[in-house]
């Protein structure tokens, strides 16, 4: 019987996400809110093909302010070569869903499926942002992340 190290390493996020937990860790709580506001800013507009459409995107129904996401993911030979991109659907006036989406984009849209799917569930827990933003809100970035995950796992399933 193998007995489990509760010291053991948390599964590694991926190179970018990671850099930006670093950032969310590293800052007091004003920054940590200063850094969510661009986040907000930078998330990029939904391309043509979905404008206006929520029908093709999925609502997160635990986030406070209305969001919609779609996954697309590319062709590919393994969940290596396939890459995903990401899309998602805020109002301006709800900064910190916005911000929560922006970095979920800026970590994961270019990554393949394998390492989208290897995210760890508690990623969204390692930013720091507890003491910043309220226990709803933070359920509501958990809930993109898992949405994300079985958009991909859907869509790359055999």
């Amino acid at each position: 019987m193998r007995v489990s190290d509760s010291s053991a390493s948390p599964v590694p996020l991926p190179s970018a996400l990671a850099e930006i937990a670093d950032d969310f860790t590293s800052a007091n709580n004003d920054l940590k809110l200063q850094l969510l506001l661009e986040f907000s800013d930078g998330l990029p507009p939904m391309p043509e093909r979905y404008a206006g459409d929520l029908s093709r995107l999925e609502r997160v129904d635990e986030c406070q302010s209305p969001l919609f996401l779609t996954v697309e993911v590319g062709e590919g030979a393994s969940l290596d070569a396939r890459v995903v991109n990401l899309f998602f659907d805020a109002p301006p006036e709800a900064p910190t869903t916005r911000g929560f989406a922006g970095i979920l984009h800026e970590g994961l849209d270019g990554l393949s499926a394998a390492e989208v799917l290897a995210v760890p569930d508690d990623a969204p827990m390692r930013f720091g942002l507890a003491a910043a933003v309220s226990p709803l809100r933070l359920r509501g970035m958990v809930a993109m992340l898992s949405r994300i995950k079985r958009q991909v796992r859907a869509k790359t399933a055999v």
